[in-house]
């Protein structure tokens, strides 16, 4: 054997890998928002998340689209980061068979999972804006205090995100100041409630676990059980 000590390599699975443009994005958007930055995550060679405070929500849309090239609007919308009260049956039978769960065990208190970039409340606004130039994309995040579900509206900057918000204004009960017209989308004028909190009981999910009662025609050749039949199904 030799003498010389050999040098031991870094197995390259090993190696962190960097993705120097988001995360040149994220320095100049930190560089420009300052304080009103609160976390950001990078998944090299994927996506970029970036969380900003409420006072910077329409200041961060204005940054984006006037001085870093973003003017698609993609998409603005919520999501309730508190686990369904009643339990894991209101989840899809898709969600139960990746994560088994008993079904009628109340996860009301189990902590919040607030995904990349992290969050501090059970509500956060989220949007997404695309550089159509250069292919690059952003999704901003935004905490929303339990006792004040308002955000400034961004029609000012970005005037796709109008029936975008008054969608979160219906199904979560969100208040965007300064929108012209938060008139309902979907549900009767008198229906109370927001059917996209997960304190919300849908009543079908309730009889049924998703996707709750669903009248499904049999297809032509279909027994009941929805077998398909020997005459004609070529076998």
């Amino acid at each position: 054997m030799s003498d010389e000590t050999a040098v031991e390599e870094t197995p390259i699975e090993d190696v962190a890998e960097v993705d120097e443009a988001r995360e040149a994005l994220v320095a100049t958007m930190t560089e420009k928002l300052s304080d009103g930055i609160v976390e950001t995550f990078v998944k090299p060679g994927d996506d970029v998340w970036i969380r900003v405070s409420r006072d910077a929500w329409v200041e961060t849309a204005n940054v984006l689209k006037s001085e870093m090239g973003f003017g698609f609007f993609n998409f603005l919308s919520a999501i309730d980061w508190k686990p369904s009260p009643f339990g894991r049956d209101m989840d899809s039978q898709v969600d139960l068979a990746m994560n088994p769960t008993d079904e009628t065990t109340d996860v009301g208190d189990a902590p919040l999972e607030t995904g990349y970039a992290g969050g501090d409340t059970r509500f956060q606004l989220f949007a997404r804006v695309n550089d159509v130039t250069t292919a690059r994309a952003v999704t901003i995040k935004c905490d929303l205090p339990d006792d004040d579900l308002t955000a400034p509206t961004w029609i000012p900057v970005y005037p796709g995100a109008n029936w975008h918000e008054r969608e979160a204004a219906e199904m979560f009960g969100i208040e965007f100041t300064g929108h012209p017209n938060l008139r309902k989308l979907y549900l009767p004028g008198e229906f109370e409630g927001y059917p996209m909190r997960k304190d919300f009981a849908l009543l079908a999910r309730r009889i049924k676990p998703w996707p709750g009662i669903v009248d499904v025609e049999q297809m032509p050749g279909e027994d009941e059980d929805g077998d398909a039949s020997e005459e004609g199904s070529g076998a």
